[in-house]
């Protein structure tokens, strides 16, 4: 018999305060690796998905797709046998040949409790303490979002081609010049902004560079708060390019992008893997100029993999906080 646990992780006097933002796998390793550190933790995810389970029901139901906020939600829970046992059935997918067929568990139940609510962060928050979630897990905006891009598509390399939708700008066949949300001036999530503005530390990356690193960055409201919040911020570099979307990218490269789409946002550290040590001359000093210090350590899960481990990444933010 599984013993539901009496409350969540009860907050220390003291905690340091981080929010996280990001989506997919990404966002989860960060998490995964900072609910070791903290339990005053909010994740802000991406809501501009359109494919798969997330996409259906976005299309069906018309509200935010869940996909990327359940992977944050099953990354938050605990490590004793409840917490598994949940992140697990959060992430069940249903096989078949139904209509249910490659739909998630977690997101059908965050969609219906939103459908019973009417609210998605009280859904969400609802969903948490369900879990005994180690954290809070919170949209960027209010309403769903789409993305575009400005792609050199390999079949026409002199001109620029618009691609919309997060799956299409994912698995372009091309390289990603910009991208931008549409509509353009979402509101934000009002307790994603406070969140921002009361954090200690605020990270962000690793991720699909393009489709849910940046879209955070691109919210008015939420871009505001992270320029001007006090809070220290950290960026974690991808571990390898993602083919489509940044391929032939260079870490460097990742960090110019980043730039060039919040050119007023700084940061205080970059962590990136020693597999990129060849490259460090020239990342130490594009970071100095964002006016971050490189920090190198091994965050992979194993050589080669584009993974991180959950445990070195946590070694690693506990090194920049310390350092800091």
């Amino acid at each position: 018999m599984i013993t539901r646990p009496s409350r969540a992780v009860a907050r220390s006097e003291g905690d340091l305060k981080v929010v996280a933002l990001g989506g997919g796998h990404g966002l989860a390793a960060s998490l995964s690796a900072l609910r070791r550190l903290t339990t005053d933790l909010t994740g802000v995810v991406t809501v501009a998905d359109n494919g798969g389970s997330s996409g259906r029901l976005r299309a069906e139901l018309g509200g935010l797709p869940p996909g990327d906020l359940r992977m944050a939600l099953a990354a938050l829970c605990g490590d004793d046998e409840w917490g598994r046992t949940w992140a697990g059935i959060l992430q069940h997918r249903f096989t078949g040949e139904g209509p249910l067929k490659d739909h998630a568990v977690g997101n059908l139940l965050i969609a219906a409790i939103w459908d019973q609510l009417g609210d998605h962060v009280a859904g969400l928050d609802l969903v948490a303490e369900l879990l005994g979630a180690q954290g809070r897990v919170l949209p960027m905006a209010a309403v769903p979002l789409d993305i575009e891009a400005d792609v050199h598509l390999r079949s026409a390399p002199d001109r620029l081609t618009l691609v919309r939708g997060q799956v299409e700008v994912a698995q372009t066949d091309g390289q990603v010049v910009s991208v931008r949300l549409h509509p353009s001036d979402p509101p934000a999530c009002p307790e994603a902004v406070a969140a921002v503005e009361a954090a200690d530390w605020v990270v962000i990356g690793p991720g699909s560079w393009f489709t849910s690193v940046m879209p955070t960055l691109l919210v008015p409201g939420l871009r505001d708060a992270l320029t001007s919040t006090d809070a220290r911020r950290i960026l974690v570099l991808n571990l390898d390019e993602q083919v489509g979307e940044t391929e032939g990218l260079t870490p460097t490269d990742h960090l110019e992008a980043l730039a060039a789409h919040a050119p007023e946002l700084g940061l205080d550290a970059v962590i990136a893997d020693t597999s990129l040590v060849d490259a460090r001359g020239t990342l130490e000093s594009t970071a100095r100029a964002l006016g971050a210090r490189l920090f190198v350590a091994d965050v992979a899960t194993i050589p080669g993999s584009d993974q991180h481990d959950p445990g070195r990444l946590a070694a690693a933010f506990g090194a920049v906080m310390r350092q800091a």
